[in-house]
């Protein structure tokens, strides 16, 4: 834009190279390319294009999971029901398919389970908005995984794993590219232009930054919530959907723990739990880096105990860069 003296002023603030380079997601760029040449000099067999997409479609049911989890977090907000929610689908699609002998069928019942534990959540939150969602989510997280054990009991229930294309949700492929990973591709490019992109996105960013100013502005804070709250729960459905093609059966200690490692996933990628900050990109970054790297140490035969703890180190030690940063920066300018 030209000034009346002539010179022109820039509509958007020209980042430096030092800039770029101190960016949330290049530092992510950086673990990312060090995980994969640690997993390649773990296993020679790990570049070749097969196992690559084998073990990336190891973490995808999770990865879908971290996608309207970003949503929740830049909202302020947080679910700790996601993996309670997975099972409960997860087990309400074999009972239906076992009772009716109709895979569509338990997939619209999934799908519905879904999406009613998550409209649960919202509905609870955006009515009640002095409850803390913390506790919320945990409660009805509890919730999810006690019908699931009255239904299943120690017992389980199977037989998907007979139909063939069902099957393939997870184990087809389209050459070395799994069709999981193509359909995990797509969600995520359209989650990351909503957030990034449109009306939308902006106000779920406003809403994070200052809930009561945003409701001021004009913005349907809880409409918004609660729409929120419905879309994790029909992820959750979705995913529970792969998370059978997988198995083939269900029982009910199914998707433990899916809630903690989406939001690792989603806060490593530099999305604050305190809402209205983070990027998209920087989530999807994480989710790969957490899953291959939890893969590659895998290689070498760590413990699942040993391998949280090398990704709890991980997250600390990042979550922290940011705060050093800043008190380098503050010190340099003091002196």
């Amino acid at each position: 834009m030209a000034t009346k003296s002539g010179r022109t002023i820039a509509h958007v603030k020209e980042r430096s190279l030092k800039d770029l380079l101190l960016r949330w997601e290049s530092l992510l760029v950086l673990i990312f390319i060090a995980v994969n040449i640690m997993n390649a000099s773990f296993s020679p067999y790990y570049l070749d294009a097969y196992n690559l997409f084998t073990s990336i479609n190891g973490f995808l049911v999770k990865g879908m999971i971290a996608l309207p989890m970003a949503y929740i977090l830049l909202l302020g907000d947080i679910d700790l029901s996601v993996g309670g929610n997975v099972c409960l689908s997860a087990t309400v699609l074999g009972i239906v398919y076992n009772a009716t002998n109709n895979i569509w069928l338990g997939i619209a019942a999934c799908l519905a389970t879904g999406i009613l534990c998550g409209a649960l959540n919202g509905l609870i939150l955006t009515k009640f908005t002095e409850l803390a969602p913390m506790i919320v989510t945990l409660a009805t997280n509890i919730l999810f995984r006690g019908l699931s054990e009255r239904i299943l009991g120690d017992g389980s229930t199977g037989g998907m794993q007979s139909i063939d294309w069902f099957s393939k949700l997870y184990y087809g492929r389209v050459g070395p590219v799994p069709y999981m990973f193509i359909v995990f591709c797509v969600m995520a490019v359209v989650f990351g232009l909503v957030m990034h992109k449109t009306v939308f996105g902006r106000q779920m960013y406003a809403i994070g930054e200052n809930k009561r100013a945003a409701a001021y502005a004009g913005i349907k804070v809880e409409k918004i919530r609660m729409f929120v709250f419905t879309l994790t729960g029909f992820i959750c459905g979705f995913a529970a959907v792969f998370y059978c093609a997988c198995l083939g059966s269900v029982k009910s200690n199914v998707a433990e723990g899916f809630d903690l490692e989406a939001i690792s996933m989603c806060v490593l990628g530099g999305i604050s739990t305190a809402g209205g900050k983070g990027t998209f990109l920087g989530a999807i970054i994480a989710i790969f880096i957490i899953g291959l790297l939890r893969y590659g140490l895998g290689l070498i035969n760590l413990s699942g105990q040993t391998i949280r703890i090398v990704i709890g180190a991980l997250l600390i030690a990042v979550v922290l860069f940011p705060t050093i940063r800043d008190l380098i920066k503050n010190r340099k300018a003091k002196k």
